[in-house]
């Protein structure tokens, strides 16, 4: 099965990284009574799963066209468990959704929380962090989940 339900910039996004056709993992978040819905994905390290949950929430965050949804505020909220792995789904997400205009904010302990916050005032549409700093950031009053459509 092809990526040709997905809208036309995330199937180019993947065609570019040399996917010709979903994974398992991801063949069965992209399917259409699997959309829009509560999942829990468990499969094997180097399956896909960052790029499912990437495709899984495509359809709360882009709009007829493929661009990302006007919003100041997050539409996506990634928690991850370690700086590594949030690092990595940042990275993942970025070239995944990069056509559409979604701006991606990676929010990690270590990293330079002013220039978060700066990332985080001027529109981030999916966030990405670590419990403890995106609990600071909110705490802080930088980041307003209140548009939250996946999390």
């Amino acid at each position: 099965m092809p990526f040709s339900n997905l809208p036309p910039l995330l199937a180019e996004a993947l065609a570019t990284r040399g996917y010709a056709a979903p994974t398992p993992v991801q063949a069965q978040v992209i399917q259409p009574e699997a959309i829009g819905r509560d999942l829990v994905v468990s499969a094997q390290t180097g399956s896909g799963k960052t790029v499912a949950f990437g495709l899984a929430m495509a359809g709360q965050l882009l709009g007829e066209d493929g661009r990302i949804l006007p919003s100041r505020e997050p539409l996506a909220l990634i928690i991850a468990p370690t700086r590594e792995l949030a690092l990595q789904v940042s990275r993942e997400l970025m070239w995944l959704y990069g056509q559409s205009g979604a701006r991606i904010a990676t929010c990690v302990g270590g990293m330079d929380a002013s220039k978060e916050r700066r990332q985080l005032n001027h529109g981030a549409h999916i966030v990405v962090g670590t419990p403890g700093r995106l609990r600071d950031h909110l705490e802080r009053g930088a980041l307003d989940l209140s548009a939250l459509k996946a999390a």
